[in-house]
């Protein structure tokens, strides 16, 4: 009895496994003029678990699917958003077809829009009770397919960059104020810059300090981003960290040798490109406006770098025309600073990369 019991229980464990079908949805939309129209197919199985419906088959009666049409919406409205220009949109619900062969329905939607959009921003939590389950996004415009992407619990928005002049000024406006800002909260990159701004020097010489950061760190976040070299985050780290510490003695043991900050800014500028290149890929690339991103990015670093050792050139130059001897002693203190900022960042980039606890 305990044998035939187990072999119908085998049996019967496919037929469990295939109750709940594959957890998809799919939703298209095409940019058109003045409009975003929208297909969501939706499997009338997550409807039917939303709708308290059983069995899950009675959606594919084309009159019981009608009858739902203001459930649907309340659920579409609540689940899926969609923004132009951090503006959201209202959408307007039209027909609603059913899938036999697929056993879903499709919903027609048009969200109207003002004017031409730069950038799309989808949200989509159609069914938060199944984990697994999966959106699938495709986006048209001018009647190719542009970009796809696929939402789930763990990403459910998705942007996309209009391939228009209002597209292209979406993407500087979002990745230049990031430039700027990631350099500004980034303490190791400027700390670097800092130290190599301590032991003075004439308006040309710092130019050229700078400048050489900038040329190196440029072409490796490039490189980087491209996927052309992609070292990992766990080596760039502490060798920006080391390059940091470099910085600090070599102020200290250089003495009235031979200034070699701009070369050192930019040997070690390519490691801090490395830096760079792994804060922009977490900020989730637009493929089609790779280059504009890229370059935006860049000039919001190069624009807040270039606030900060203005700001610092010129304290350091007040304090050396005022007191010389004063301006060596704060050389040479922050020196040491930086040394000792360097040496911990190493520190806990390699034996505690999860931070200290």
């Amino acid at each position: 009895m305990r044998a035939a019991l187990l072999a119908i229980a085998v049996l019967l464990c496919p037929a469990i496994a295939w109750a709940h079908p594959v957890p998809f949805s799919y939703v298209d939309l095409t940019v058109v003029p003045g409009a975003i129209d929208g297909a969501i197919v939706l499997h009338v199985y997550d409807v039917a678990h939303e709708f308290g419906m059983q069995p899950a088959e009675r959606l594919l009666d084309v009159t019981t699917a009608q009858a739902q049409r203001a459930a649907l919406e309340g659920l579409l409205r609540a689940r899926l958003q969609l923004s132009a220009d951090d503006r959201p949109l209202t959408p307007a619900i039209g027909a609603i077809d059913v899938l036999t062969d697929r056993s879903s329905l499709r919903i027609q939607v048009r969200w109207p829009l003002s004017g031409a959009p730069g950038r799309l921003n989808l949200d989509a939590r159609l069914f938060p009770y199944d984990p697994a389950h999966q959106t699938f996004v495709n986006v048209y415009e001018r009647g190719q397919l542009r970009a796809q992407a696929i939402l789930d619990a763990r990403r459910s928005s998705y942007e996309y960059y209009a391939g228009s002049r209002q597209g292209t000024w979406a993407v500087v406006r979002k990745f230049l104020p990031a430039g700027v800002h990631h350099i500004l909260i980034g303490p190791d990159h400027l700390l670097f810059l800092v130290g190599l701004l301590l032991l003075g020097g004439s308006l040309r010489k710092l130019a050229l300090i700078v400048t050489a950061f900038t040329a190196a760190h440029s072409i490796t976040l490039a490189l980087a981003v491209l996927a052309i070299v992609n070292p990992p985050a766990r080596l760039i780290e502490p060798a920006i960290a080391l390059s940091i510490i470099y910085v600090g003695a070599d102020n200290l043991l250089r003495g009235n040798g031979r200034d070699v900050r701009a070369a050192v800014a930019f040997v070690f500028g390519f490691v801090h490109g490395f830096g760079f290149a792994n804060v922009l890929r977490e900020m989730d690339l637009p493929a089609r406006a790779l280059g504009w991103s890229l370059v935006s990015f860049n000039i919001g670093v190069e624009l807040g770098q270039l606030a900060v050792v203005v700001a610092v050139a010129s304290l350091l130059a007040m304090v050396r025309s005022r007191d010389e001897g004063a301006a060596r002693r704060l050389a040479f203190a922050g020196s040491l600073a930086v040394i000792v900022a360097g040496s911990y960042w190493f520190i806990e980039r390699v034996f505690f990369p999860g931070g200290f606890s």
